[in-house]
């Protein structure tokens, strides 16, 4: 029997990004059809979409047509579409519900701590978060919400609830943003493997997978951009 090979993969990525859902489901739906011959060490690193958004958040909608400067019906259009490209994977976007953009940095010092528990339990949370705010529309700024998630990952509630109400985890949060933007990561999902291999963009499950299959096996893989 051939020995597995084992990818290091950092997922570089926002609780709130649309995308980066729909990136992990086809990450995710990849890593099973390499598997078992190609195995992952899955970690989930931070970056926020928007570092400075306001405790109360903004209306969705108003957000986005002010950040892309585009129309409502385009703003709505382009919901559509991604809704069909989560539906292909797994991650049924309910749209409507996500009235409102949030603060995600507190989530960020979560899944820095679930990293530490166990990489299982970080991905749980993880796969969590994205479901409360992109199905549920639920606040991932709101710490009830996030305590709760944590023990449905099975992380320590009480511990999750200490982190949260204190700067647990911030400047090692702040250290690793700072990290991946210095390397030119300004947009998300930036999926690297072995820490030198970028794939970015929530790509199709084919594209991942012929990636990871090209890395496994030494070969020559370029940058791939959405």
């Amino acid at each position: 029997m051939n020995t597995p090979t084992t990818l290091q993969i950092d997922f570089v990525s926002d609780v709130s990004c649309p995308w980066c859902a729909v990136g992990l489901a086809s990450l995710e739906r990849a890593l099973a059809r390499v598997a078992p011959d190609i195995r992952a060490e899955l970690h989930f690193q931070p970056f926020e979409l928007n570092p400075d958004m306001v405790p109360e958040g903004e209306d969705s909608i108003e957000h986005l047509m002010r950040k892309y400067g585009i129309g409502e019906a385009q703003v709505r259009a382009n919901g559509e579409a991604l809704r069909q490209r989560g539906e292909s994977v797994g991650f049924p976007f309910d749209l409507d519900k996500r009235k409102r953009v949030w603060n995600t940095f507190d989530a960020h010092r979560l899944l820095h701590w679930a990293e530490h528990e166990g990489p299982d339990r970080q991905l749980a949370l993880k796969k969590a978060l994205f479901k409360a705010y992109f199905i549920d529309g639920q606040s991932p700024a709101d710490h009830e919400l996030l305590v709760r998630l944590a023990g449905e990952a099975r992380l320590d509630e009480a511990r999750a609830r200490e982190i949260l109400a204190g700067d647990e985890f911030a400047a090692e949060v702040r250290e690793r943003e700072r990290l991946y933007t210095g390397a030119g990561i300004h947009s998300v999902p930036a999926v690297i493997v072995n820490r030198q291999h970028l794939i970015s963009g929530g790509q199709p499950v084919e594209v991942f997978e012929r990636a990871l299959r090209q890395i496994a096996g030494a070969q020559p893989s370029a940058v791939m951009t959405a």
